[in-house]
């Protein structure tokens, strides 16, 4: 598979053929976001530049996403986990990025799969990882830490070394995988599951990290890529499990738990 060709191939079940159609990419293009060329719209549009167009401090596709899910959303079974239509997800896509005016009707009908699936490719296009290229190995290195109280501190004064935009965003949709969390008997999302989807997402090595070796150890290709999701994992359910996250300052804190967003 590993060249840049398509393969193709029929699997015979039970009288019924199966056309399988794949083709390999390679790591560091897989890892490649690449920033919108229409700088009007949201999708791969840095998220500083969105919220300050938006005049917000949470994107309106954050925020129109989040409350469409906790309007009918919250008893779905495997809510993030299961993928939706992808049509759908791509129609949601168009629509808020021409600023649709009526994408908050078109998002009360479809199925709340799509809408979870769209907020999730919103953090997965974003041309830098919500978390940051310059402090992802920071977090990496601070989830390691086998004493719990220097990992708090240091965790949490990463936490709010984000931009303001990222943090808020952050915050905002931390509190809602919560509560998503909370109705784990009937949606089956515990906050490992939460944090397992949303790990990678949020938390990605920038291209010169991920072709840089970790350590001196020789480590196959698979191997360091799993050490790396289960990093990102990690971290999300690291901040998923704190009760709450101070403030350092009061204006940090007015900025943290200000209900206007």
């Amino acid at each position: 598979m590993q060249n840049k060709d398509w393969q193709r191939t029929v699997i015979a079940m039970n009288g019924i053929e199966v056309k399988l159609s794949m083709k390999f990419t390679s790591r560091e293009f897989s890892l490649k976001r690449m920033p919108s060329r229409k700088q009007s719209g949201v999708f791969g549009v840095k998220i500083h530049v969105v919220t300050k167009r938006e005049r917000s401090k949470v994107p309106l596709i954050v925020r129109q996403c989040v409350e469409e899910i906790e309007r009918r959303g919250m008893d779905e079974v495997g809510i993030y986990r299961v993928s939706g239509v992808a049509t759908d997800i791509q129609t949601l896509k168009a629509a808020f990025d021409s600023n649709n005016k009526d994408v908050s009707i078109m998002m009360r009908e479809m199925d709340v799969n799509a809408i979870a699936g769209t907020l999730k490719l919103y953090f997965r296009e974003l041309p830098e990882p919500l978390f940051t290229d310059e402090l992802y190995p920071n977090f990496a290195g601070g989830i390691a830490l086998s004493d719990s109280v220097a990992k708090e501190s240091c965790m949490l004064n990463l936490l709010l070394s984000l931009p303001e935009p990222n943090l808020v965003t952050f915050l905002f949709l931390l509190d809602h995988l919560k509560r998503v969390s909370e109705n784990e008997g009937v949606n089956k999302m515990s906050l490992h599951n939460l944090a397992t989807v949303f790990g990678p997402t949020l938390l990605r090595p920038s291209e010169k990290e991920s072709k840089s070796p970790s350590s001196s150890q020789p480590i196959s290709m698979n191997d360091s890529w799993s050490l790396e999701v289960m990093a990102q994992v990690q971290v999300l359910l690291y901040f998923l499990q704190l009760e709450r996250i101070p403030a350092p300052d009061s204006k940090r804190q007015s900025l943290l738990f200000s209900t206007e967003v």
